[in-house]
């Protein structure tokens, strides 16, 4: 891979105050920064007065599972026929050529956590892509990344409709706990075999998955918009001691100090749209604002297709008229996502060693008029304007 200098760009880093300077890439990553680097590079681009920022990471998204332009009867980001699908991974199903993978480039996102829908308490395995190939197992960055599930309105609709369990906010929280009540038994039962010398054949895909959550292998990611079911999200977590990470968070607002005490990260949104369900009734505006102010760790997510990822900026800027501060809303699209995804030492800055995932914009994001002249990913330039 041949080495690129970026030249006089505005150089947003994230990790400190902006500046007009040098990037050099070589071998996918950044290799060096400064002002008026005297380097050699196979191929230099100068981008004088133009913007460069991290590329912004999605750490929610359904991209690729809820494809643009088929219908909704062609979609695969719910397996809506079991209320527990933990053994269901999104990597078998993201399809690389969704249209909205260049649209998202075109905004400047390069990293996602792709997960299944909200349909199911347990719904399935996250996987953490790249948006850089069109072979989906050349953009994996980790899988799985997470296990998907969720409270509240969406599994009582689904399954409440066909009179099954869950119809009710006590079903739900009762189908996660009866789950991982089988998992902490599975694991009893593999432990025994061990200390007896015995082999352990009777594999289950669904509770495997459920014993990597336990160990804390990977966190729990709960959907969960009001207060009560953040509550109840919490209260699952510290019952089967599981790291959790709570999505959408729409109600956090309200109560921000506990949240703040227990250590909880969360992903915010879509924080701009019609309160369409009884869950976004009092969907706040000030909400990034007084999370942020807590102290808490957050980041935003578009929660695509809800909003189109390519908008992942216009969405953070709108929250600068309800009081938010720019420093934090670029946190919440940067190294925020990458700090509760794990990957701070790769992702998230403009910083020497880092992955040259790199947005060169042509005015600041926040202004709706700027558009992304050029995306790299791992150095090599996968998206660029016409």
């Amino acid at each position: 891979m041949g080495s690129i200098l970026l030249q006089e760009g505005l150089i947003y880093p994230i990790s400190n105050e902006p500046f007009e300077g040098d990037i050099l890439i070589e071998n996918g990553k950044i290799s060096q920064i400064g002002k008026n680097l005297d380097l050699k590079a196979d191929k230099a681009i100068n981008v004088k007065n133009k913007y460069i920022f991290p590329g912004f990471i999605d750490a929610h998204s359904h991209i690729g599972l809820f494809e643009e332009g088929v219908g909704g009867s062609y979609q695969d980001g719910n397996e809506a026929t079991d209320p527990t699908t933990p053994q269901v991974r999104a990597i078998d199903a993201f399809y690389p050529e969704d249209a909205a993978i260049r649209r998202a480039l075109a905004g400047g996102v390069t990293t996602v956590m792709v997960v299944p829908g909200s349909a199911n308490p347990i719904g399935g395995q996250g996987a953490i892509l790249k948006l850089n190939s069109q072979i989906t197992d050349e953009s994996i960055l980790r899988e799985p990344s997470g296990l998907k599930m969720a409270l509240g309105e969406n599994p009582k609709r689904v399954y409440g409709s066909s009179n099954k369990t869950p119809s009710t906010r006590l079903g739900n929280a009762a189908v996660i706990r009866e789950y991982f009540t089988k998992v902490i038994n599975y694991r009893r039962k593999k432990e025994t075999a061990q200390k007896e010398g015995k082999p352990f054949n009777d594999i289950d895909l669904k509770l495997e998955i459920g014993e990597k959550v336990l160990k804390r292998e990977i966190p729990a990611r709960i959907h969960a918009h009001r207060k009560d079911d953040i509550l109840t999200a919490i209260r699952l977590s510290e019952e089967f001691g599981f790291d959790l990470v709570i999505e959408h968070a729409t109600e956090a607002y309200k109560i921000a100090d506990f949240i703040k005490e227990k250590n909880i990260p969360l992903i915010l949104g879509p924080i701009f749209g019609f309160r369409t369900k009884l869950e976004t009734r009092d969907m706040s505006y000030e909400s990034i604002k007084i999370i942020n102010e807590k102290g808490i760790l957050a980041s935003l997510m578009c929660d695509h297709p809800v909003i189109h990822l390519e908008h992942a900026s216009i969405q953070a800027a709108t929250a600068l008229r309800y009081g938010a501060k720019e420093e934090d809303l670029l946190k919440m699209l940067t190294i925020n996502p990458a700090k509760i995804l794990g990957l701070e030492d790769r992702l998230g800055t403009i910083e020497v060693n880092k992955d040259a995932d790199l947005v060169v914009w042509s005015g600041h994001p926040f202004d709706p008029r700027s558009y992304v002249e050029k995306t790299l990913i791992n150095g090599k330039v996968v998206y660029e304007a016409e």
